[in-house]
């Protein structure tokens, strides 16, 4: 589970400890209200599909530790794997990337993993973001999409790379909740870039 999704029930809980009872249960209502219970409560899809995705992750997971590296990120959504990252190591890049291809029960991989010398990385020092920065952002829309009625944000995923683009990966109900998505992601502060990969199914 990622932290944006965790945040907003932190906030929830915070604000109604902090608050007389009424006050919090106000505030606790406001909070939670733009989602439907449907929203809250359904990731469409089953557990086998669920822990296949799981297993993925948990695979590219120990290549990256084989390597010696976190300079990558991923996401994956039946069994769409979503990778990004930045390198400033040519051989490290090319040895992940080969040995995530290859990982079984990928039905398709995204790619968005760059190679950048170190001395190139300090002359746009200005222009990439940190992976401090970078978790901000993620955090940010979802947090938005957390709040966004009709959208099922349980059914989608995000990322953002170093070049501050904004990767939305999962299904979306409808062509209207997929451009709604797509719309919560452009109007996110600091976005400069959406890559879509949402499936649109009912």
């Amino acid at each position: 589970m990622t932290l944006r999704r965790v945040l907003p029930a932190a906030l929830a809980a915070l604000a109604v400890l902090m608050l007389p009872a009424a006050a919090g249960a106000f505030i606790k209502d406001v909070i939670t209200a733009p989602k439907t219970l449907i929203d809250r409560a359904i990731e469409a899809r089953s557990a086998a599909d669920i822990a296949d995705d799981n297993r993925i992750v948990v695979i590219v997971n120990g290549i990256m530790a084989d390597l010696g590296t976190i300079k990558a990120s991923t996401e994956i959504y039946e069994q769409r794997l979503l990778v990004t990252g930045l390198f400033d190591d040519r051989k490290l890049y090319d040895d992940f990337k080969t040995r995530v291809e290859a990982v079984e029960g990928v039905k398709k991989l995204y790619w968005h993993v760059a190679y950048m010398s170190e001395a190139d990385q300090e002359k746009n020092a200005d222009t990439l973001l940190g992976w401090d920065d970078a978790i901000i952002l993620d955090n940010k829309v979802g947090v938005n999409l957390v709040a966004t009625r009709g959208v099922a944000d349980v059914n989608l995923r995000v990322a953002v790379d170093a070049f501050a683009n904004v990767y939305i990966i999962g299904r979306a109900r409808s062509t209207e909740e997929r451009d709604k998505t797509i719309s919560v992601a452009q109007e996110t502060g600091g976005a400069k870039k959406i890559v879509d990969y949402i499936d649109v199914r009912p």
